[in-house]
């Protein structure tokens, strides 16, 4: 099993309001030269949140929601600490509601 971190927001907030494009940019430039794998996506109305899991986060989030989902916990923490409006939460996958952490609506 993975343990995937994540931060959800509106799909506005994160790709409009806010500079996440820049900081995911330099992220995986950095990766790259160090020769590192991928390791966070941004994913535009994620299954998972679908989930009796996620019932309450969800409804924190205004529609359509967006999450930057990785497996480092640290960078899910600093991006929720740079971001200011954003909701956090984690799941392991898979399990019984999560197969496809990358599934979208």
């Amino acid at each position: 099993m993975t343990t995937y971190f994540f931060v959800a927001a509106s799909e506005k907030f994160l790709t409009v309001e806010e500079p996440i494009e820049e900081i995911l940019k330099e992220r995986m430039r950095n990766y790259k030269e160090n020769n590192k794998a991928i390791d966070f996506w941004l994913l535009k109305n994620p299954s998972f949140l679908q989930t009796n899991q996620f019932v309450d986060l969800k409804a924190k989030i205004p529609s359509p929601p967006a999450v930057i989902l990785s497996t480092d916990k640290k960078f899910i923490t600093f991006l929720k600490l740079r971001l200011e409006f954003v909701v956090v939460g984690e799941f392991e996958c898979p399990n019984a509601e999560i197969t496809d952490p990358f599934k979208v609506e």
